[in-house]
C-alpha cells in the first residue's frame, strides 16, 4: 500500500500519489504566420483541440496553427506540427480573463491524431494503479 506522507510536520514533502507533469512549457499553440502565441492546450482529441486563451477568437474561421514539440534525437532543437484548424466556439474561461475555444482539425489530421494519442498516452494517470 503506498502511504501519503503528513506534510503538516513538514510542508516541503510531497503528497501527490502521480507526478506532476508541467504543461505549459511545451503545450503553447502559436499563429504560424506570426509566431504569436494563440493559447494553450486545455483539451486535445484525434479531430480537434480546446485552446485556453487569453483574447477571444473569432468564430468560423480557419487558422494556420503550429505546435513546436521536443524533438527527442535534439534535445535542443524543436519538432514542428503546423496544421489549419477551424474555430467553432469561443467562451469565458472560469479563470478571469481567459478564453477556451474549440478548434477542429483541417489539415494534417493523421499527424495531428498521432499527437493526441501520444498525449493521452503520456498524460493517463496510470500509475494510480501501481498505488
Amino acid at each position: 500500500m503506498h502511504v501519503i506522507p503528513d506534510s503538516s510536520q513538514d510542508p516541503s514533502i510531497e503528497q501527490r500519489r502521480i507526478p506532476r507533469h508541467q504543461l505549459s512549457a511545451y503545450l503553447c499553440v502559436y499563429n504560424s504566420r506570426t509566431g504569436r502565441p494563440i493559447g494553450y492546450i486545455g483539451n486535445i482529441s484525434r479531430d480537434g483541440i480546446m485552446l485556453i486563451c487569453a483574447l477571444p477568437v473569432m468564430l468560423d474561421q480557419q487558422y494556420e496553427l503550429e505546435l513546436k514539440l521536443p524533438d527527442l534525437d535534439d534535445p535542443l532543437g524543436a519538432q514542428r506540427l503546423v496544421f489549419h484548424a477551424r474555430s467553432h466556439w469561443c467562451r469565458a474561461d472560469v479563470t478571469p480573463g481567459h478564453f477556451d475555444c474549440g478548434f477542429s482539425v483541417v489539415t494534417h489530421q493523421e499527424a495531428f491524431a498521432g499527437l493526441a494519442l501520444a498525449l493521452q498516452r503520456y498524460f493517463r494517470f496510470d500509475q494510480l494503479a501501481d498505488a
